[in-house]
């Protein structure tokens, strides 16, 4: 270990680290693949459309595969850890920048936290079962030291444990979707779920949504910039494998889902039970067996656990990078000298989560509808506010600097769609948020306010830093040296 502290370079992330397949399971994981399955999917089939949902899963990964491609066009040229902050200062200068990283923050810290709450409610669940009875706040508070020991360490680590877990969460799933294409489902295999009358159905402007929230994760790519081995090959690799991997099998399983119930009975079905999250369950008892449904019940915790380790390391990486680049305080913006991670950055996520659980805990509110619904779709409306502003920076980025070689059609025509694809989704989140999150009155417009506030305070930011150090403001969202 002497020998690492030696020759590191110092306060620099631990380089050459991360392949593409360690990458790519790091983002898949955040998305949390059999959590989506498990419980998005349902509800995005019951509160939008139906059997359609299937279709719109295959919409929104093309929306995101177009987004992927000036994404990962200007990545080449970013290199920085600070991911959508990094694009927001390079492409609509520093104030922006400022303003994108404070978003960030606040987004990974908002959907790990209120993971936090769905994990600890659902290990309470599965402990009960087996006689252990404990509040779900204690298993909340044992995932959030799990997470920091983990988050403090050198990024491989937790990217083999990650890899582990997402593999083992595609497979019991696909375990089901082969039993249900075997049987040929409940009535055949249909393709209706494919179809424009099925998409349109019901509210397809809530199905989006959930859609949308289900990937929230696969855009970290870029934050683990300065730990790729040769990121200008593997990060744009392991973004389009994200995009595919998650979009493929979310649409393929809700498809198999829908066929499995029955195109005409799924609505029903779903709407008969008292826990919409247990329909995946339910198939996987009637077409695999009950051994494979209580593999997944494990699965799923090791999921939620899965998603907040791999969102814990991508906030700590943004706090790491502001304080680097003196928008927070500089004591942040330091690397562990054996380790080289982001410890104080981890440190600081660690006791925010702390806090937040802890307040819920003692005000008695509900750890799902109130912890993961109000906080994750804070997260989500943050995260799709950084990927319209991220596009934009792409079409500005380039337009700014001709010389790049590269095609108006990566740097400017797909960049321009995605952006107006993201601010009609933004718009659909806003005036649904109460829907969408269960929170009403003053909090169904304080929420959704505060990645507005937390953009005006990182401007402020950046305005402070420009002031008192114009040097280090030009410098914002620059490539690390060496």
């Amino acid at each position: 270990m002497a020998a690492i502290t030696e020759h590191a370079p110092a306060n620099r992330l631990r380089s050459n680290s991360l392949g593409v397949g360690a990458i790519t399971f790091m983002v898949i994981s955040a998305a949390a693949p059999l959590t989506a399955v498990a419980g998005g999917t349902p509800l995005g089939m019951l509160m939008g459309n139906g059997a359609g949902f299937a279709g719109t899963y295959l919409i929104v990964t093309l929306l995101l595969l177009l987004f992927a491609v000036g994404y990962v066009t200007m990545a080449r040229y970013v290199g920085n850890a600070g991911a959508f902050y990094s694009y927001a200062a390079r492409g609509l200068g520093g104030l922006a920048g400022g303003g994108a990283a404070l978003v960030a923050i606040l987004s990974y810290n908002a959907m790990q936290i209120g993971v936090m709450g769905l994990l600890g409610a659902a290990t309470s669940g599965l402990f009960a079962g087996w006689g252990i009875d404990l509040p779900w706040w204690v298993w909340s508070f044992a995932a959030i030291a799990a997470v920091a020991v983990l988050g403090y360490r050198q990024v491989d680590l937790s990217a083999k444990i990650l890899t582990v877990l997402v593999l083992a969460e595609y497979a019991v799933v696909i375990i089901l979707d082969l039993a249900i294409l075997g049987t040929g489902g409940d009535g055949g295999l249909r393709m209706a779920p494919f179809s424009w009358s099925q998409i349109t159905g019901g509210a397809p402007a809530i199905a989006i949504l959930f859609c949308f929230a289900a990937f929230i994760g696969f855009e970290a790519t870029t934050i683990y910039a300065e730990e790729a081995r040769d990121p200008k090959v593997t990060v744009p690799r392991a973004t389009y494998l994200s995009v595919l991997l998650i979009g493929v099998f979310y649409t393929a399983t809700a498809w198999l889902m829908a066929v499995g119930a029955g195109v005409d009975k799924l609505l029903p079905t779903l709407q008969g039970l008292q826990d919409p999250t247990t329909f995946l369950f339910g198939l996987s008892d009637r077409y695999a067996g009950t051994l494979l449904s209580q593999a997944m019940g494990i699965l799923f915790v090791s999921s939620l656990y899965a998603g907040v380790l791999a969102f814990h390391n991508a906030v700590a990486r943004y706090i790491y990078v502001a304080g680097r680049e003196k928008l927070l305080p500089e004591t942040l913006g330091v690397t562990h000298a054996v380790h080289q991670s982001p410890h104080m950055g981890s440190v600081v996520q660690t006791v925010l989560a702390a806090l937040v659980v802890g307040l819920f805990a003692v005000l008695g509110l509900d750890p799902v509808l109130a912890l993961f619904s109000w906080l994750t779709n804070v997260g989500t409306l943050g995260v799709i506010t950084l990927m319209a502003a991220a596009s934009l920076a792409v079409v500005m980025f380039f337009r700014a600097n001709p010389d790049t070689d590269e095609s108006a059609f990566k740097t400017t025509l797909l960049p321009g769609l995605a952006f107006v694809a993201f601010a009609i989704v933004i718009c659909l989140i806003v005036v649904n948020f109460g829907n969408l999150s269960g929170a009403s009155g003053f909090l169904g417009v304080f929420l959704p306010s505060l990645v507005l506030i937390a953009a005006v305070v990182g401007f402020m930011l950046a305005g402070s830093l420009r002031g008192r150090n114009p040097a280090a403001f030009a410098r914002l969202g620059q490539p690390m040296k060496g």
